[in-house]
């Protein structure tokens, strides 16, 4: 059974940082890729990051680029989401998926 666990949101000042993480088991977590997935209250989700295997190859979407990076420890079965200079419409619900699979989420609150 695929497991995908986040933590490491909270409550930010604009401008902070923040880095999530991402548990995965169930599946063997080195050989897929994994995306990061937002959703603010009342929209829809929205794609935040992709990172292959590897992780030698990733992408983001234009209203994150610059300001958070992705990556893995394939070793730990762990993804991360390393966010700076964080924005007020930043937050959001953030959630690791691996083949439309999600976890709970962890909520970010951006707010002075």
């Amino acid at each position: 059974e695929v497991q995908l666990v986040e933590s490491g949101g909270g409550l930010v000042q604009p401008g902070g940082s923040l880095r999530l993480s991402c548990a995965a088991s169930g599946f063997t977590f080195s050989r897929y890729g994994m995306s990061w997935v937002r959703q603010a209250v009342g929209k829809g989700l929205d794609w935040v990051s992709n990172i292959s295997s590897s992780g030698g190859i990733t992408s983001y979407a234009d209203s994150v680029k610059g300001r958070f990076t992705i990556s893995r420890d394939n070793a730990k079965n762990t993804l991360f989401l390393q966010m700076t200079n964080l924005k007020p419409e930043d937050t959001a619900v953030y959630y690791c998926e691996y083949r439309g699979s999600r976890g709970q989420g962890t909520q970010v609150i951006v707010s002075s």
